[in-house]
């Protein structure tokens, strides 16, 4: 399926599969979340038209970045917590000889 052929029939081709803008939406925003944490607003909006550039999708941005919030803010509470005891302050490191290579 040439999918410049379908670009009229969007978002009707991902409903004849079973998505609906919501939950595709809301997946890909957890998605997001778990490989990039703690975005800021600019970042998610630009990754939003990068993930989504057909102009049907456009409506969903503010539930994409509602949703990639919340799984975010979820994923940095589950987060365990690290022990100060296996944190090391380096005092004195030694310099490194370098050698140039041709």
């Amino acid at each position: 399926m040439d999918w410049q052929a379908n670009d009229n029939n969007y978002p009707r081709i991902c409903s004849e599969v079973g998505l609906t803008c919501e939950t595709c939406t809301a997946a890909t925003a957890r998605n997001l979340a778990a490989v990039c944490k703690g975005l800021r607003g600019k970042a998610v909006a630009q990754l939003f038209v990068q993930i989504y550039p057909h102009s049907a999708c456009s409506p969903m941005h503010s539930h994409f970045a509602a949703k990639y919030r919340e799984a975010s803010a979820e994923l940095v509470a589950e987060l365990p917590a690290e022990p100060a005891s296996s944190r090391r302050e380096v005092k004195f490191a030694r310099p490194r000889a370098l050698a140039a290579v041709a």
